[in-house]
């Protein structure tokens, strides 16, 4: 199964954390056994640089020499020599019938003759021997991160770049499952009682999981809570937080609504003092995850370009969750860091600025507008902020007033999550007000 999760991610540009959750139900696997081949699924995908390193160095030639199923045999094959408690014997065995089935016997050879040579250092002694000099991308490679993205963390670190062998290291494994009580349905308190699990440090609303289905729970099943980081939640709360000049008029919009979650948080929120939220998403089929998450809320959803949304000016406040790089949260994503590159970043600012110069017109004087990310990375975040206050003279709030209880945030004014720091994903925020 771990092989058909990595075909699909090559083959395909398939995401991993949606493909492996549908095998698993296909083929029934629960238990230990999914657990297992969830493993070597997400682990052989978060540590493709470190194995492909391995597998050119034992196999003298470089992986884009070697065959796609074969490659994704070897990726397994490494991993569990070097990541896992698999003894060397079964994960060569292993590895060597499926490229016979695959392939045949001589490829199978191929398969078993790299495989015993990788075996013959410990995942330490490997990176003694592969990794470049240099302190971060020496980090990068242990830690099973391209260098840019590590030398991204550093810099967004400054100060604290000592704290980056436990950022990566914590981005380098498994997250635990977040849930969102919807405020109005269920407490915090009630949804750990049901699913098992503890209440979260940060949120009001939020739940850890240990493990498991979520999609299994009564209370997920029924639209009381959902599966959302805490991270994205203390956005969400932030945006509610926040001081305005003048009252609250309850118009409240949600610029880059897609999948929803945020919208969902907001329009319970929303609900409870009678305001509404406008959620905007370009893409019909988000725009349509939008409507589900947010059924029986007030909630309105509009499928525009939140560049040009033909929306009416005069809103109290306005989330602008903008598309990134998602550097914050490739735990989540284990394909995900190989897909970037640094070439991504310039695009990507250009729409922020336009998505925030565009919530920045739809906001009335004294109102406030939440800008964040889910990446640290310093383009995508005070710059782009600093461009809109260099611009438009916007007051910028200290964000970290508006998480009450949350340490560590960083230097202000705006805060940052790490999950290093916090559990959470690595999100960024800023609150603007626009002066009366």
């Amino acid at each position: 199964m771990a092989r058909d999760v990595l075909r699909a991610v090559r083959e395909r540009d398939a995401y991993a954390n949606l493909v492996l959750p549908g095998l698993l139900r296909e083929r029934r696997l629960e238990g230990r056994d999914a657990a297992f081949a969830t493993e070597l699924a997400y682990g052989a995908c978060r540590s493709r640089g470190m194995l492909d390193a391995v597998i050119a160095e034992c196999a003298g030639r470089p992986v884009a020499e070697i065959d796609g199923p074969l490659l994704d045999v070897l990726r397994l094959g490494v991993y569990q020599l070097l990541r896992t408690r698999v003894g060397a014997h079964a994960a060569v065995d292993t590895s060597v019938a499926l490229a016979r089935a695959e392939s045949g016997r001589g490829r199978s050879g191929f398969v078993n003759a790299v495989l015993r040579r990788a075996g013959e250092r410990t995942a330490a002694e490997w990176v003694g021997r592969l990794a470049p000099r240099d302190p971060v991308g020496h980090l990068a490679f242990e830690y099973a991160h391209p260098a840019w993205i590590a030398q991204a963390f550093a810099d967004a670190l400054g100060a604290r770049a000592g704290e980056l062998r436990d950022l990566l290291a914590a981005d380098d494994e498994r997250p635990a499952v977040h849930l969102v009580a919807r405020p109005g349905d269920i407490t915090a308190e009630e949804l750990a009682l049901v699913s098992g699990g503890a209440e979260g440090r940060w949120s009001p609303y939020a739940v850890y999981l240990d493990g498991g289905d979520p999609g299994k729970l009564e209370p997920v099943r029924e639209g009381m809570a959902a599966v959302q980081d805490e991270g994205s939640q203390l956005v969400a709360l932030a945006l509610t937080r926040a001081p305005l000049t003048g009252p609250d008029t309850g118009r409240w919009l949600d610029l880059c609504a897609g999948p929803g979650g945020k919208a969902a948080l907001l329009g319970a929120l929303a609900d409870i003092d009678g305001y509404r939220v406008d959620a905007v998403e370009q893409a019909e089929h988000r725009a349509e995850l939008v409507r589900k998450a947010t059924g029986g809320l007030p909630v309105t959803v509009h499928v525009t370009d939140g560049r040009d949304s033909g929306l009416t000016s005069g809103y109290d406040r306005v989330l602008v969750d903008a598309p990134c790089t998602g550097l914050g949260a490739l735990r989540r994503r284990p394909e995900a860091r190989w897909r970037r590159s640094p070439a991504d970043v310039r695009d990507l600012t250009v729409l922020q600025r336009e998505l925030l110069t565009a919530a920045w017109g739809l906001l009335r004087p004294g109102g406030v507008v939440v800008y964040s990310t889910c990446s640290p990375h310093l383009p995508e975040t005070v710059a782009v902020v600093a461009d809109l206050v260099r611009r438009t003279g916007a007051d910028q709030l200290d964000t970290r007033d508006l998480l009450p209880g949350v340490t560590d945030l960083g230097d202000g004014p705006a805060a940052q999550l790490w999950p290093h720091r916090h559990g959470t994903d690595a999100m960024f925020l800023a609150a603007l007000r626009k002066p009366v």
